[in-house]
């Protein structure tokens, strides 16, 4: 997710698509945290949540698409860059908070046991604790956090990219695909033995006094900006019909394991959240195949460029920091209707969400000041 610097029609087109994944993954979380309770709830929300994964590879691959290469100087990249940032950052970082405790004060649909953990005090500690991290009202803002710390290193691998072969990227991206493959080694290791070190599980030098483990610096959401730009600059030859017979089964591939890992782990860690996750990692093999077929089909779509694709893709950055709070307020509003699908209550709080979301997107862009915060 970032601002583009022109209209490229298939770069709208997976902005619209990757923001309707970001909501609809969120719209699944209240069913996934069923667990054994709903059983139903828990392998609906499951199985719909693990098609959304990637949502958040996708926005980052568009970013490495718009932005690199990097023609400004540093110092002048980052203050375009991340002040652009910044200022949503921490409008939304307090906004938020208070739209929670608000909703909660005057909802009569709402969770008594949820509702009464928004206090006053704890609505003022969230908005000033900004600086340190997100909460949970702010979830969707953990991006952004993510997204300065690479407009930080961007400018410092654009010098290598200029210079860097064909075959040098290349080197990098299967250095990386490794580095996807990390959290399952480390799952795997007590299985032949390893006992971790002084208590902790970390592998390949991370450990308690260490974060940094070997491919520390050749992992996560960076592999995706090379990526991006890899593929945009030398686009794969095959036609469309190549393209989607080579794309789609790894798709499915990556989805079964993201799917039917997900649940599977939770069978042995039933209730345990940092677990199950481990399957959902954006940087995790299973959804990089699912991440990246999707970005090598829309490239070879004949999307023509229109007026209403590039609005409704300048909204999505508004809509994805303003969405968690209606996602919210859409499940309280469908558990009300009383006994219906999962599925559909899914896809109804999706389309609240998004709706609500969007109308407030617009009202902030009526004025140059408040269309900062979204733009």
């Amino acid at each position: 997710m970032t601002h583009h610097k022109n209209n490229i029609a298939w770069i709208d087109l997976l902005r619209v698509i990757a923001c309707i994944l970001v909501v609809i993954a969120h719209s699944c979380d209240p069913y996934v945290a069923q667990f054994d309770n709903d059983r139903t709830s828990f392998l609906n929300g499951a199985f719909i949540g693990s098609l959304m994964r990637s949502s958040v590879p996708l926005f980052v691959m568009i970013t490495g698409v718009l932005i690199l290469p990097v023609k400004l100087e540093m110092a002048t990249f980052y203050r375009k860059k991340i002040s652009r940032i910044l200022i949503p950052l921490a409008f939304w970082s307090a906004a938020l908070p208070i739209m929670y405790f608000t909703y909660f004060q005057f909802a009569t649909t709402a969770s008594p046991a949820v509702s009464g953990s928004f206090t006053p005090e704890g609505t003022w500690t969230k908005i000033y604790t900004f600086i340190f991290n997100f909460n949970y009202d702010t979830t969707p803002l953990w991006y952004l956090y993510m997204l300065i710390g690479l407009y930080l290193i961007m400018p410092v691998i654009n010098g290598w990219l200029k210079n860097a072969t064909q075959k040098d990227v290349k080197l990098f991206l299967y250095i990386w695909a490794v580095s996807l493959t990390l959290p399952y080694i480390q799952m795997l290791a007590p299985v032949v033995g390893y006992a971790g070190n002084y208590g902790d599980m970390g592998i390949l030098g991370n450990c308690t006094w260490n974060a940094y483990g070997t491919l520390y610096y050749m992992s996560g959401f960076l592999g995706y900006i090379v990526l991006a730009y890899y593929l945009t600059k030398y686009p794969v030859s095959w036609n469309l019909k190549k393209t989607l017979t080579i794309c789609v089964p790894i798709f499915i591939v990556g989805y079964a394991i993201t799917a039917l890992g997900f649940i599977l782990t939770q069978k042995y860690y039933p209730g345990n959240f940092a677990e199950l996750e481990i399957v959902w990692f954006f940087s995790g093999i299973n959804v990089a195949m699912m991440t990246i077929p999707l970005f090598i089909i829309m490239q070879k779509l004949p999307i023509k460029p229109s007026k209403t694709l590039a609005h409704l893709a300048s909204c999505t950055f508004g809509i994805y920091l303003c969405h968690f709070v209606f996602v919210q307020m859409g499940y309280d509003i469908v558990k009300s209707f009383g006994e219906i699908p999962v599925a559909l209550q899914i896809l109804l709080i999706t389309i609240i969400a998004t709706i609500a979301s969007y109308i407030v997107v617009m009202l902030l862009k009526l004025t140059k000041i408040t269309s900062k915060v979204v733009n």
